[in-house]
């Protein structure tokens, strides 16, 4: 899969070709147009970060010379015009800093135009800051801390080592439950998931590199590890996603029946596939799939106005 800017990434159910969730591509990761992407789904505005699985296919619009579109008329893309006006390939989407500035601003209901003028810069400026991928300067980063009463450490994240969770909630937040067909969209996005398994000396939970390959969960694993306790059993597969800057997050369980995999044909598939090697490294060539009987997921998001 090799996409553009601008692409539409459409997911379908693999058994009616019914379109479960589309969103256009803003962010490539890699030069030659492969996965992951940044998606800002169409249903709501939001971006992630997406590994496209088996039920996802690219639409191209507007790649012919002299066609590119306009992106001041795309869903979405109102902050982009109130931005610095300049338009560049692959910093149209917010990063992680520009959403800490907004949220702690909004935190503590100050307007951009006084934030920037308690960080002595123009507000255009802070509206690019905090809608585009930026690099500010140490001086830019130091005022903007100051005008927020807050730190420079605090704005870029603070430490990787620091355990999620631990930013502020949002002060108006709700809890939902998601729909099967939300699940297995959020599902699809590959990534790092975690297994609730039986085992000798009692319940464990592991993190594991997984797949979803025609609505089967799948991981590679060593036969004598935790993960390889699954087989013959109703396993847990859990899955979620923290947003710091923004007081969000989501979580999706999956239970069903896991067996190992072993007829060749479907190792194969399975292995060309997979988006990553484990990152536990090693001899790890068992695959486990899990058939979820049961799919459930919630999401924190800002109450309703």
């Amino acid at each position: 899969m090799r996409a553009h800017l601008g692409d539409r990434l459409v997911i379908e159910s693999p058994a009616t070709g019914v379109t479960r969730r589309d969103g256009e591509i803003i962010g490539l990761h890699h030069r030659d147009g492969t996965p992951p992407y940044d998606v800002r789904w169409s249903d709501t505005q939001a971006v992630t970060l997406v590994f496209p699985g088996p039920d996802a296919h690219l639409l191209h619009p507007g790649h012919e010379p002299g066609t590119a579109r306009d992106p001041s008329r795309r869903p979405g893309a109102a902050g982009a015009r109130a931005g610095s006006g300049a338009h560049r390939s692959g910093a149209c989407h917010t990063g992680d800093l520009g959403r800490r500035v907004a949220a702690e601003r909004e935190r503590q209901g100050l307007s951009r135009a006084e934030t920037a003028h308690r960080a002595k810069m123009a507000p255009a400026y802070l509206a690019y800051l905090e809608e585009h991928q930026a690099d500010p300067s140490l001086a830019t980063l130091i005022n903007l801390a100051g005008a927020l009463n807050t730190t420079v450490q605090a704005l870029r994240g603070g430490s990787t080592e620091a355990p999620p969770g631990q930013g502020a909630a949002l002060p108006h937040s709700r809890l939902l439950d998601l729909g099967p067909e939300e699940c297995r969209t959020l599902l699809s996005t590959h990534g790092v998931g975690r297994v609730a398994v039986w085992t000798p000396d009692g319940p464990a939970v592991a993190p594991v590199n997984y797949e979803v390959v025609d609505d089967l969960i799948a991981f590679r694993t060593a036969p004598d590890s935790v993960p390889a306790a699954a087989v013959g059993s109703d396993t847990a597969f859990e899955v979620d996603r923290v947003d710091e800057a923004m007081g969000r997050g989501w979580s999706v369980l999956a239970v069903g029946p896991a067996r190992p995999v072993t007829e060749p044909e479907d190792v194969r598939r399975l292995t060309e596939h997979a988006h990553t090697a484990p990152w536990a490294g090693g001899e790890r060539e068992m695959w486990v799939a899990i058939r979820p009987t049961s799919l459930t997921g919630r999401r924190i998001g800002p109450a309703e106005p």
